[in-house]
């Protein structure tokens, strides 16, 4: 690797003129390219050039690849392929073409309708950038339409957030590696830019290695003079919620509160919605939404008519909002890299914005499962490889899990995984085996789990405050400047003005009041998984549960410690379930199909609380009372696929008490997938009920 300054040698008069007119077209007449960004515009505008650039948020790497894009399509160069991984990305990079003077356009999962055209305007020529999805990219149709005739024209490929490239980065994307086969394809002469804001060393070296030999690395400092990162610890899960609602007003300008599930962050806009009403306008954002939604949502905060937005990590790399003036994170993500990129949306264009952080001691277990979530499985791998050597036509993923026993959402990660290593490759169809051995680099992996425990550490030093929090965020990405910012709360010795304080008591009591109103519905399952039952397909109308309720779905704050109180006994705790109870039933009645007769529990944990709760109901609705028996000790693991997990229960459970002529209301402790709760219905309808209302008392995400 290597870094350089501006070659003047490369630079003509008529280029700088080009480059000078977009960058005055983004940023204004009295802008113009900095010196480490002439390097890289420079390094572009020559054949064959590999280049690499690695700089923190704001620094204006877009700026680079859409001057060097105007220059080669000035000197007859055909258009750049920009390689990007979010449509909010994607969206943002059109409009900035756009500004600079180029025709662009996206072909992605939401412009479906504008493919046909988009494609013949790209073999046309009039076309001066296009933006792709990696997975876009690993779509075999897409390949051999657009990329086999174009290849050969490509004037410039660009690799945004190429961290992704690496599976020693924080968000590696398998599909990312498709880069390499239009890299093995396109003309030599054709120069690639890379770039990202959050690579350490090892992931610098990777992509770089994967570019090329003689690719130029420019890497500059990382640490953000105008973020002040602050850590607000000590609160239990639904105070902090509570100290959203009473900060979020008096947080400087617009910016977004990030959560870690899709649950949570509906809750929170539902928690400052429940005491401020409509005086905040905040919405929930997450990767659930339509595009349309999101795109809405986006400009909304953009144009400041939103406070905040609360979202998930969908809402990450490359949404823009220059005047961003903070971030708050309900829960820490499990890696410093991460949580730098996540951050690093705030004060792009201002001179101070707040970051806070208010930490779970749950989190600690969400970044030990991320440590090892993509980690394949040797036995799986060679389970799923035994299963494309023997077909016929190349199977689905969907057929690879019913014939594996394998989760589906592991089969695709599993397979694109494969692809990587060049053991399968994506077909029209499905998937098909290319004849290379596939062996497991356990010193590989091994090294991978490390590093990402390594990070956690980070994190948890992070948490604790044990030093400079900028130093510590950036020392993850080693960065050779690493010094104390002197504006966080350890530099300090004290939080940003305007955080301090906890929550109100009576908004910690109003938030959780109001979360715990009413009960999520439970949607039945509608088809059979492979073999369960001796068939496939729609379960019949006569075996299906009616649509149920959920009284704590995932990790609800507001019944964290409730919830655990009550599974150990606690009295209190477990009149508060048994009043929730009562109160979802109360309001699910005037939907019942007909009123229960008899409360039948079914429980799947060491807890006595199913038992309790259904004793309960069974004596305030004056109910029969009966229990619904599991003859095995063993369960499902999480990664069981839904073929084996309903074959199981349905071998697990006993002979389901006398039903006959009853409508029978079911209580279920605890299950995620379902499946227990489908496959028990499906008995007590067999064994002669004429209804089953499921009753779930939590459902872990």
């Amino acid at each position: 690797m290597t870094s350089a300054t501006h070659d003047p040698a490369l630079w003509t008069q008529k280029r700088a003129e080009t480059a000078a007119t977009v960058i005055a077209a983004l940023a204004g007449p009295d802008a113009a390219l900095r010196e480490d960004q002439l390097t890289a515009v420079a390094a572009l505008t020559e054949p064959g050039a590999r280049v690499l650039v690695v700089q923190a948020t704001g620094w204006g790497k877009s700026a680079v690849y859409w001057a060097a894009t105007a220059i080669l399509r000035s000197e007859g160069a055909g258009p750049t392929l920009i390689v990007s991984p979010l449509l909010s990305l994607m969206r943002d990079q059109v409009a900035a073409a756009q500004r600079a003077g180029l025709t662009a356009a996206t072909v992605n999962s939401s412009n479906v309708g504008d493919w046909n055209a988009i494609e013949e305007d790209l073999r046309a020529g009039s076309l001066d950038v296009l933006l792709v999805s990696p997975e876009r990219l690993a779509n075999p149709g897409f390949g051999r339409r657009v990329l086999d005739a174009v290849s050969d024209t490509l004037g410039l490929l660009v690799i945004d957030e190429a961290h992704a490239i690496s599976d020693w980065g924080h968000d590696f994307r398998p599909d990312y590696r498709r880069v390499a086969d239009v890299l093995a394809s396109v003309n030599t002469t054709m120069p690639v830019l890379a770039t990202t804001a959050t690579a350490n060393e090892r992931v610098t070296a990777d992509v770089a290695r994967q570019l090329g030999p003689a690719t130029l690395v420019l890497r500059g400092p990382l640490a953000r003079t105008s973020l002040q990162l602050n850590v607000i610890d000590s609160m239990s899960p639904i105070e902090r919620y509570g100290w959203v609602v009473d900060h979020i007003a008096r947080l400087p300008g617009s910016g977004i509160v990030y959560v870690l599930t899709v649950a949570d962050a509906q809750r929170l806009v539902d928690a400052v919605h429940a005491v401020h009403g409509d005086e905040i306008p905040i919405a929930a954002y997450t990767g659930q939404l339509d595009a349309e939604t999101r795109h809405r949502l986006e400009d909304g905060l953009r144009a400041n008519e939103l406070k905040a937005l609360v979202a998930t990590s969908a809402l990450g790399m490359g949404y823009d909002k220059p005047d961003l003036g903070f971030v708050v994170h309900v829960g820490s993500p499990p890696s410093p890299v991460s949580y730098y990129q996540q951050v690093g949306r705030a004060g792009r264009a201002i001179d101070h914005a707040v970051v806070a952080l208010l930490p779970s001691p749950s989190d600690t277990g969400i970044w030990d499962h991320f440590a090892t979530a993509t980690i394949p499985d040797p036995e799986q791998m060679t389970k799923v490889l035994a299963e494309l050597d023997g077909s016929d036509e190349p199977p689905s993923a969907i057929a690879i899990e019913a014939s594996t026993g394998i989760r589906r959402t592991k089969v695709e990660l599993m397979l694109k995984q494969l692809a990587v290593d060049g053991a399968v490759d994506r077909v029209e169809g499905g998937w098909r085996s290319t004849g290379t051995s596939w062996t497991y680099d356990a010193e590989h992996y091994n090294g991978i789990i490390a590093t990402r425990r390594r990070e956690a550490d980070i994190m948890r030093a992070y948490t604790r405050g044990e030093r400079c929090l900028m130093a510590l965020l950036v020392e993850s990405l080693d960065d050779p400047e690493v010094q104390a910012c002197g504006r966080c709360s350890v530099c300090r010795g004290a939080l940003s003005e305007g955080l301090q304080g906890r929550p109100a008591d009576e908004t910690v009591r109003a938030v959780s009041s109001t979360l715990r109103t009413g009960a999520h519905e439970m949607e039945p399952r509608k088809m059979w998984p492979g073999g369960a039952f001796g068939a496939k397909g729609r379960i019949p109308a006569h075996l299906g549960a009616e649509t149920g309720r959920v009284l704590v779905h995932a990790d609800a704050p507001e019944w964290t410690d409730t919830l655990d109180g009550a599974r150990r006994g606690d009295a209190d705790a477990v009149a508060d379930v048994a009043a929730a109870a009562v109160s979802a039933l109360s309001a699910w009645r005037s939907s019942w199909v007909s009123r229960p007769d008899t409360a039948i529990s079914l429980t799947l944990t060491s807890s006595s609380l199913c038992a309790t709760i259904a004793d309960h109901l069974a004596q305030v609705g004056k109910l029969d009372r009966d229990v619904l028996p599991i003859e095995s000790s063993d369960t499902p693991g999480r990664d069981s696929s839904g073929a084996d997990e309903a074959a199981f229960w349905r071998t697990a459970l006993g002979a389901p008490p006398d039903v006959v002529g009853k409508s029978v209301l079911l209580v279920v402790d605890s299950t995620r997938t379902g499946w227990p709760v489908t496959v028990a219905a499906a008995k007590l309808r067999e064994a002669g009920a004429t209804a089953v209302l499921p009753l779930v008392i939590h459902r872990p995400a």
